[in-house]
């Protein structure tokens, strides 16, 4: 298994990879990234940023967690004309909390964990594993409108 692909994040205590996504407000998905755990949310962030604004440039503003802060935001309103907003956890909440923005990326990637494939990181590589991410989406969106029509 290449040890590129892979890592460990000490601050979320992950190992292995980690997955960035840019959903729209319906929760669909515009951008993925799949990353090594010890790749910071921050450099993840300027390429995922830059991804988003060569395929939809027309998006203004974006909203991240806690994790994409400092010369990101600074990056992304200079360079790509993105209003990147950080929705932060107040100090004194423990435990999970549902934060305004933030839950449509999480009710995404719950979405992403109904496919048996997503469940384990079987991948090799970063863009198999993002093509998978897309396939996945691209089911649970064609079940959505298949749906609607009847």
């Amino acid at each position: 298994m290449p040890a590129a692909t892979r890592g460990f994040d000490g601050g979320k205590k992950v190992n292995g990879r980690k997955r960035h996504i840019v959903v729209d407000t319906l929760g669909l998905l515009l951008a993925v990234m799949v990353t090594a755990a010890s790749v910071t949310d921050r450099d993840a962030g300027r390429t995922l940023l830059a991804r988003l604004h060569e395929r939809h440039w027309r998006v203004t503003r974006v909203w991240a967690d806690g994790g994409y802060t400092g010369r990101l935001i600074d990056a992304a309103r200079d360079v790509l004309r993105i209003a990147l907003t950080v929705v932060r956890r107040s100090d004194d909440t423990s435990g999970f909390t549902v934060l305004p923005k933030r839950w449509l990326v999480e009710r995404t990637l719950a979405w992403l964990m109904r496919s048996r494939r997503l469940a384990r990181d079987y991948e090799m590589r970063t863009d198999t594993s993002e093509s998978v991410i897309r396939w996945s989406l691209s089911m649970v969106m064609s079940r959505r409108l298949a749906r609607r029509a009847r």
